[in-house]
């Protein structure tokens, strides 16, 4: 599991762990996971020259991505599943 620490565009701080479940992509935040589903579905590159990946909850690089472009991401510990 990926543990990620950010900060959201207000200055709120949140801590989750993205868990690679579809029915659940991260706890620890209603609001980081109420993100993550507000682009549920949509294209976003993984890297600028790289992949595009359709969000879903159980793709942690995908959901990674959504955290980085949101947020502020500070901290990011533990293993994403390739």
């Amino acid at each position: 599991m990926l543990t990620v620490t950010g900060v959201f565009d207000d200055g709120a701080a949140y801590r989750v762990q993205i868990t690679g479940r579809a029915d659940r992509p991260v706890i620890g935040s209603r609001r980081a996971a109420a993100l993550i589903e507000l682009h549920m579905g949509e294209r976003i590159a993984l890297s600028p020259a790289g992949p595009m990946k359709v969000v879903s909850g159980d793709d942690t690089k995908a959901v990674l991505e959504v955290l980085r472009r949101s947020t502020n991401v500070i901290n990011s510990m533990g293993a994403a599943a390739p």
